[in-house]
């Protein structure tokens, strides 16, 4: 299989368009079967009724780990608010409606993975955290309080495809049962990262409809910062979700 350039490169994987089908090749230092679990997470959210890629095939190419897929043509909403930032606020509406709708679904822990237990490995596993630090991010994890939902997990404009105004979300990987403000938070650190106040928007936004407050929200802030040191991120987001952690969280 010739599949040529990737269309995009993650920190997982390589993505290819190959005819009808999108061929998501994984990066050989990830476990042997991320593949099958990615699989599992995305063919359980279509289970829930939510429009998601279709699963053809989960395979090896080249001795990688594959998941060969439906291509679902059209722009992403990240694009669309680049080409057009003075619709930003129409595209993140649109966003926030179809993360609601996921958030509104019940999420078996069993099936597709507990979002507090992968935090509290995580953040166990962040070399630049003190003791002192995880002992309080991780007792503030264990005190949080929540009705399990499913979690995306990885929620911004990018994994949204738009077409006819019809919304196909992408990239479940990281999806768990979890607590939606969690995933909110998550959302909101990955915006900010490109736009403060694209990220911003989104969440007042996010509060205004969905009726919780913004204080609600953020004491997510602290333990979702400190998380995403676990990956594979540059000197200066990590030094900045560093700070995040550090401000946050007063440790």
């Amino acid at each position: 299989m010739n599949l040529g350039n990737p269309i995009a490169v993650g920190n997982t994987a390589e993505i290819y368009q190959y005819d009808d089908k999108i061929v998501k090749v994984f990066k050989k230092h990830l476990p042997p079967s991320e593949h099958l679990h990615e699989a599992k997470k995305q063919e359980y959210a279509s289970s829930c009724g939510l429009s998601v890629p279709k699963i053809f095939k989960v395979t090896e190419i080249a001795g990688r780990q594959a998941i060969i897929m439906e291509y679902r043509k059209g722009k992403t909403a990240g694009d669309l608010i680049l080409e057009n930032m003075e619709s930003a606020e129409n595209y993140l509406n649109i966003c926030v409606d179809m993360q609601q709708k996921i958030h509104a679904l019940p999420a078996d822990a069993s099936v597709i993975g507990s979002m507090t237990a992968k935090l509290h490995n995580q953040i166990q596993s962040v070399e630049t955290l003190n003791k002192t630090q995880k002992s309080f991010l991780l007792k503030k994890l264990g005190s949080m309080i929540f009705e399990p939902k499913l979690c995306h997990g990885d929620f911004h404009p990018f994994n949204l495809v738009l077409s006819d105004w019809k919304v196909c979300v992408i990239d479940w990987a990281d999806s768990s049962s979890g607590d939606v403000r969690a995933d909110v938070i998550r959302t909101f650190l990955l915006l900010s990262k490109v736009s403060v106040k694209l990220a911003e928007m989104y969440v007042h936004i996010y509060c205004r409809i969905s009726g919780l407050s913004r204080d609600e929200v953020f004491q997510w802030t602290p333990i979702i910062a400190a998380a995403r040191l676990s990956e594979n991120l540059s000197v200066a987001e990590n030094t900045r979700l560093l700070e995040i952690v550090v401000q946050t969280s007063g440790t």
